[in-house]
């Protein structure tokens, strides 16, 4: 986790805070651009390598570059989300496809393969700039601008996913509350770290047992207390990323919206995807969901585009057959609950009701972390040895 380096805070988090605030606003683009541009060199040279981290930031800025050469108008932008989502398969998806349609030991994969940091999160930012300058719902923004939403580097490896129309007004007008942005934005990343390294980090004491060997002689009771301490435990570290980026943004005086309400207390599987990783929900619902029809079509291609758009966002968490697998789960969840509502309207159920509703939507949350987490073949066993013994 790069959030909690001496690195990231000393390095550049506050040096470029702090200069942030004292250039004047001509010049708080390129304050920006400048710590985001060192910040993916140093830790990918950290990652990967001098050379290859040169290649990483490369890449990044080859299609940063590439989505402000067209007209606003242009159908040139499809080439530019063409571009941006070849060079995501290539470098994420290649071997796992490879792996998957010929043999383990294609001789097509690549043996050298490597991950540029945070390529699944500015993927969907680039795709997002392309699509919506074309359709005139942001304007382009200067190029400094634009670069600057691209390499403000709180939000460049772990989300939230930023949207431009989102983010400029706050670039141009940030606040001017110093002491007020520095204690909001202290207090929200030492609870983002809290809920990192106190009760995350802890916690894996508990999930790193759920693995074959260990599944294979554990009791019943114990296999469940491994299922929810990684429930608990992928919810502390992804919000607690959200909460350091959100924090660091204050800091600028800049504002990211949050990522993550309450989703464990939602009552149904709609609710919760409308609480869990808000930014990539709603990017999933505006770039696949809608594009494919949204609700606007018969019942059975509503199921459908369900169905596609979490079978994408399992894709997009990880590059493994046990990905797709719980995106298509949540994708079934997410068609059983809509064809659930239309026919069993209750506007006002009782508690007892809601209760039942919120743990048959818990427990149906945390089978699904189960494939998640493990393989399937582990996740079979996992099964077997939970279920049948």
């Amino acid at each position: 986790m790069i959030f909690n380096t001496f690195s990231y805070f000393m390095l550049f988090l506050f040096p470029a805070a702090v200069v942030f605030r004292l250039v004047p606003q001509t010049w708080k683009a390129w304050v920006i651009i400048t710590s985001g541009a060192a910040f993916y060199v140093f830790f990918s040279i950290t990652a990967v390598g001098g050379f290859l981290g040169a290649v990483c930031l490369g890449l990044f800025l080859w299609e940063a570059v590439f989505s402000r050469l067209y007209h606003p108008a242009s159908r040139w932008c499809w080439i530019g989300v063409i571009q941006a989502l070849i060079i995501l398969v290539v470098f994420k998806y290649w071997n796992f496809f490879c792996a998957l349609v010929v043999s383990p030991d294609s001789p097509w994969r690549w043996t050298d393969a490597f991950l540029p940091l945070g390529i699944s999160f500015f993927t969907f930012e680039f795709i997002h700039y392309a699509v919506d300058r074309r359709a005139g719902k942001t304007e382009a923004g200067t190029f400094s601008e634009y670069l600057a939403f691209i390499l403000f580097f709180p939000t460049m490896v772990a989300g939230p996913i930023k949207r431009f129309q989102d983010f400029l007004p706050t670039l141009r007008s940030p606040s001017t509350k110093w002491a007020a942005d520095f204690e909001r934005g202290t207090t929200r990343i030492l609870c983002g770290l809290v809920k990192k390294f106190a009760i995350a980090d802890v916690l894996t004491a508990f999930t790193m047992h759920l693995n074959s060997t260990d599944i294979s002689a554990a009791q019943r009771w114990l296999l469940l207390l491994w299922l929810l301490a990684y429930a608990l435990q992928i919810y502390l570290d992804f919000s607690s990323y959200s909460d350091i980026a959100i924090g660091s943004a204050r800091l600028f005086g800049l504002s990211v919206k949050e990522n993550f309400d309450w989703p464990y207390l939602c009552t149904n599987i709609t609710e919760f995807w409308r609480h869990w990783h808000i930014s990539l929900t709603k990017w999933l619902t505006d770039y696949i969901f809608i594009p494919l029809g949204g609700s606007r079509v018969s019942q059975p291609r509503v199921y459908a585009n369900l169905l596609m758009t979490m079978f994408i966002s399992g894709l997009w968490h990880g590059a493994g057959l046990n990905f797709i697998v719980w995106g298509l789960w949540h994708g079934s969840g997410l068609v059983i609950h809509r064809a659930w509502s239309r026919s069993h309207l209750n506007p006002s159920p009782s508690q007892a009701k809601k209760f039942a509703s919120w743990l048959l939507t818990m427990t149906f949350v945390c089978i699904g972390w189960a494939f998640f987490v493990m393989d399937l073949p582990t996740v079979m066993l996992f099964f077997r040895r939970l279920f049948i013994q």
